[in-house]
This record gives C-alpha cells, structure tokens and sequence, in this order.
C-alpha cells in the first residue's frame, strides 16, 4: 500500500525569530536583503540565530521552525533509519519545501520592494536549501548548506537551476558520522553541475560548523547577497 503525503508542510510563522521587531517587519523589508534560516533535525529556530552574530549585519534574517515534530525540537522530514538520514523521501521534501515557499511569499506582500533573498541551512536545513534551488532557481540570490546534502531524485527545476547556476557555498566536516558516502557523491555531483558552487571540506569537523568556515559564509553572503 503506498502511503499518502501531504501536499504541503506550512510554517508556523508565529515561531518564525527575525533580527527585527515584526511591527516594523514592512519597512525593514523594502529594498533590504532577507537570508532565510533553516534549522536542522531535532532542533528549533533559536538554534542558528546563534550564528547570526557572525554574519554580516545588512540582512534582515528570519530563522524558521521545521514543520513537524522530532524528538526535543522539529524537523523538515523524518528519519526513519539513521542510517539514510540523507536520503529522505522524495515527496515529503517537496511538501516541506511549499510551505516555505507559502510563508516566502506572505513575507514579501509585506512589502512592494522585496530585496534579494538568500537561504542558510544546516544538515536538514541544508538539504531544504538545495530543494528550495532545485524548486524555484529563479527566486533566490544564493545558498549556504551547512553539513548538507541533496534529496533523491528528480525535481522540476532541475535544467533551469542549471541554467541560472546560483552560487552555493557547500561546506562539511571530513569526519562527519552522519551523512553518509552516497550522500556526499550525490550532492557534489548535482551541485557541480547545476549550480556555481564553492565547496569546502574541513579535517577533523564531524557534524557541526568550523569557525573557518563561519568567517567564510560571512564572506560569501557579502558577496553575493548584499547588493554593492
């Protein structure tokens, strides 16, 4: 029996965390840059505010909550065997992805001049950046995928990503325990092609983020985010 997936999994925009007091969300948005953040498994959206004091100041950022419950905190998808935790389905990144993209654009009706906007992602998260790429090139300026990957299979924007080729900054630890080898080779295989991308690969990092490579997504961001 196949199972039915929901066709979206919205946002909870009342847990949304932005670096700025929403009543004045409307004027912070016009014309400003938004970076998106986007937590990993069984964590919540207070996890990568903590980053944002390393990143730089121009963006207005929004730190979402995943969708659906996990352990002490939520996630984008399940895992059901840790061992193929980046191999999620199909189908449930997709539900996952609309309900970002459902909350994207009820932010910008906030406002009639959306700035560009850029997405930063950790394992899960990082795997919704991708996705999000693959879905909708055309929308965003760029993509951070902190200890990420891709979802299998095929998504329809796959030959326009390619064609537009956003930059992505893709970095991970070598002694990651977490994503596994088929993972990895996917994910370099797709980004390399669809997209202009900058990876990096960090000795002795497991799951986590380098303090290198915080100064480098800094960087990034300033490069290709924030308008000259």
């Amino acid at each position: 029996m196949s199972t039915v997936h929901p066709p979206e999994l919205p946002i909870d925009p009342a847990a949304v965390i932005w670096s700025v007091p929403t009543s004045e969300l409307p004027g912070a948005l016009t014309g400003r840059p938004l970076l998106v953040l986007l937590h990993g498994y069984g964590s919540h959206e207070r996890d990568l505010m903590a980053l944002a004091e390393h990143l730089p100041t121009g963006p207005v950022v929004a730190s979402l909550r995943a969708p659906l419950p996990a352990g002490p905190g939520y996630a984008w998808f399940p895992i059901t065997d840790p061992a193929r935790a980046g191999d999620p389905d199909l189908d449930l990144a997709n539900a996952a992805t609309t309900g970002v993209m459902h909350w994207l654009e009820e932010t910008q009706a906030l406002t009639r001049t959306s700035g560009p906007v850029g997405l930063l992602g950790f394992s899960q998260g990082g795997a919704m950046v991708t996705h999000l790429l693959r879905h909708h090139p055309e929308l965003f300026a760029c993509g951070v995928v902190l200890s990420g990957f891709t979802v299998p299979g095929l998504v329809g924007g796959d030959e326009a990503l390619a064609q537009i080729a956003p930059p992505v900054y893709w970095g991970r630890g070598l002694a990651d325990p977490l994503i596994g080898p088929g993972a990895i080779e996917r994910t370099e295989r797709f980004l390399d092609r669809h997209t202009t991308l900058t990876a990096r690969s960090f000795a002795g990092l497991g799951h986590g983020v380098a303090a290198e490579e915080l100064i480098e997504v800094a960087t990034f961001l300033r490069t290709h985010l924030i308008p000259s």
